[in-house]
């Protein structure tokens, strides 16, 4: 029902001759297609797993800023607790569980070989002895000074025998009474 189409003279032929045909050009574009869409979706992929790595070293850096917080707080108690353990007072009374006594007077050797000064072995002060506690049906009063940890000791008498009174608690005790009743620690390398 259509009539074949007539054959292009003069320059139309020549523009005919010059573009190409359907057939072929369909064909020669089919592997461009393919290949920029090969690229785009390999892009796509790249895309997406680099950023799954970056996502993945975020949280990875994360958990290591939480760990480190944690191990600074960590530090800092154990600093706390080594500062606590280093005060004066702390060392005095841990020196006196582990049974040690204070040094006496030292004594230094001269260049020449001479002893300066009179060294005294150090001696351990007498151990205060535990107060008598009252009985429990006998409530004490507060006001009392047995309440307080003091013997109740009359003036003018001498302190019951064991007890100590609260003067001589303050006062140097007495080197040869302290010799006889503890014998001196040894120490290692003396």
């Amino acid at each position: 029902m259509s009539k074949p189409a007539a054959p292009l003279k003069g320059r139309a032929a020549r523009l005919a001759r010059l573009m190409p045909s359907t057939g072929p050009s369909t064909a020669a574009r089919t592997p461009f297609v393919l290949l920029v869409v090969l690229l785009l979706g390999g892009g796509l992929i790249t895309l997406l797993l680099l950023n799954s790595a970056l996502n993945e070293g975020s949280f990875r850096l994360s958990e290591l800023k939480r760990d480190t917080t944690e191990l600074t707080d960590e530090q800092q108690a154990l600093q706390r607790d080594v500062d606590s353990r280093s005060q004066p007072d702390a060392l005095e009374r841990r020196a006196r569980e582990l049974g040690m006594v204070p040094g006496g007077s030292p004594a230094f050797l001269n260049p020449d070989g001479t002893v300066r000064g009179n060294p005294t072995e150090a001696t351990a002060p007498p151990s205060p002895s535990p107060s008598p506690t009252p009985s429990p049906s006998a409530p004490a009063d507060a006001g009392t000074p047995a309440a307080a940890g003091i013997p109740d000791v009359p003036s003018g008498s001498a302190p019951p025998s064991g007890s100590v009174p609260a003067t001589a608690l303050a006062t140097e005790p007495d080197p040869a009474s302290a010799a006889e009743s503890t014998p001196p620690p040894t120490s290692p390398g003396r």
